[in-house]
């Protein structure tokens, strides 16, 4: 296993993480157990949850199993989203992250978090209001360092000006959606990130599976997948997305690769991606990923992929 730093933290983090949003929900606890064990076995020393995840049954997974194993790994997590019918079980007010610290603390049973990630950005609740409260946990030892998730390139920059204005703790990552067939963020977030020194973490690296090949054009969701769980996750399963995943198919098996090994190198090979959070649900799937890690591109590799899916157009100036 590869590890990198993350952010300016001198934290090394694996290169292929661990995405848990399976775990307590697809994945019972002695399916995620397995899951967890065969990640630790490989090297793999990040793994990333949030509070939302099957409603804390996620963290509740994680923290059941990490016993004994806590100083190896870094856990991440992340707070904003609703957690039940309550007003102010949501966002990013000072209310609601000292409560949702509290909460996810006990449900993964530790005394800090490594990584405290913002899920969404909350346009009701002032950055300011959000950094300060984030920086009063680092001090507390409650969290070690904390990032963002789906901000823009604006709200990225309006964050690092308020934490060195305020002298506050800053961001250390971005958590973005971010794969072969979505690469908006290299429009601006990737750019910003890298020349500011925040990680880049992608999630949905294989599209939901379709950068497996695990689903066919004109034929049935397989059942129990995620593309079967939601229109959410079907809106990319379009005849320009299969024309373009099979000539990615092609262009990994030249190289004696899968496909999903090649959507995972591929994020690797930009220098501003730290850990790269892969979902699984079961050993196998562990194996598959970090598997991909051992795959340097060359330069002639990465021409050949933007001849097939082509980054975005730059902004205008």
């Amino acid at each position: 296993m590869q590890y990198r730093i993350l952010g300016n933290t001198g934290v090394k983090v694996s290169v292929i993480g661990l995405g848990a949003n399976n775990f307590g929900g697809r994945n019972d606890e002695p399916s995620s157990f397995r899951v967890l064990d065969q990640a630790l076995d490989l090297g793999v020393n990040f793994i990333d949850t949030a509070d939302v995840y099957n409603l804390g049954k996620s963290e509740q997974v994680i923290g059941n199993w990490i016993k004994g194993r806590r100083d190896r790994l870094v856990i991440a997590t992340k707070f904003v989203m609703a957690m039940d019918d309550y007003p102010n079980s949501r966002g990013a007010s000072r209310y609601h992250i000292f409560n949702a610290v509290e909460d996810s603390l006990r449900r993964l049973g530790t005394d800090h978090i490594d990584l405290y990630q913002i899920h969404w950005p909350d346009p009701e609740t002032p950055i300011e209001q959000t950094l300060r409260a984030l920086d009063d946990l680092v001090k507390q030892g409650k969290i070690r360092y904390f990032g963002s998730s789906n901000f823009s390139a604006l709200q990225l920059s309006e964050a690092l000006w308020t934490s060195r204005y305020f002298n506050l703790n800053s961001l250390v990552s971005e958590q973005c959606y971010y794969n072969l067939l979505k690469r908006g963020v290299e429009r601006e977030v990737v750019p910003y990130a890298a020349d500011k020194g925040l990680s880049i973490i992608p999630f949905f690296p294989l599209e939901s599976g379709l950068l497996t090949g695990k689903y066919r054009r004109n034929e049935p969701i397989p059942e129990g997948t995620r593309m079967a769980s939601g229109e959410f996750y079907q809106r990319s399963l379009t005849d320009e997305n299969f024309e373009k995943v099979d000539k990615l198919s092609n262009f990994a098996q030249d190289r004696g690769h899968t496909v999903g090994e090649l959507a995972l190198a591929w994020l690797l090979a930009t220098p501003a991606v730290c850990s790269v959070i892969a979902g699984a649900t079961s050993p196998e799937q562990v194996v598959q990923n970090v598997a991909a890690a051992d795959w340097p591109l060359t330069s002639d590799d990465l021409k050949g992929i933007d001849d097939i899916v082509p980054p975005p157009e730059s902004p205008s100036p």
